[in-house]
């Protein structure tokens, strides 16, 4: 599937993506669902479509398999599946960190508080998916903060 393209050039598009999918996940209104449905669905679709032709295109053309940790070693020594790998992750990361985002606010939960465990599955995936189970489990007290609406004299 190269197309011309280097290994490297699809990696930091395929990173650019991600990055703004997260930004817009974290930073931008999510009850506009036109703009929730960037991070929610256009970028990881997009995404998995670079990795459907990535990984069909080169797995039954190289070594390797995912039946051994030896069988995925030799799989990942191609850039083209090893970069795949990398996209499946930034795929399925954002996709996971807008079902976190739409279950805490259905939830009320803060986007203040919300960010860290946002930030968490960018950068570790399923850490801040047991963050967040732990959190919707009751695991952690989340403080409450209620406003008291001012009534005019």
């Amino acid at each position: 599937m190269g197309g011309g393209l280097s290994a490297q050039q699809i990696f930091g598009w395929a990173g650019q993506a991600a990055l703004i999918g997260w930004l817009v996940l974290i930073f931008l209104p999510r009850r506009i669902k036109l703009i929730f449905a960037i991070p929610q669905y256009l970028i990881p679709v997009g995404l998995g479509i670079v990795y459907s032709g990535l990984a069909l295109s080169r797995y039954f053309a190289i070594e390797g398999g995912y039946s051994s940790l030896e069988q995925v070693k030799l799989l990942f020594q191609d850039d083209f599946m090893l970069l795949a790998g990398w996209i499946h992750y930034l795929a399925f990361d954002l996709f996971i960190g807008a079902w976190i985002a739409k279950q805490a606010d259905q939830l009320g939960i803060s986007r203040l508080l919300q960010a860290p465990i946002l930030v968490a599955t960018f950068m570790f995936g399923p850490v801040g998916l047991v963050i967040f189970f732990c959190i919707k489990a009751g695991f952690f007290s989340l403080p409450r903060v209620e406003i008291k609406e001012v009534q005019h004299a």
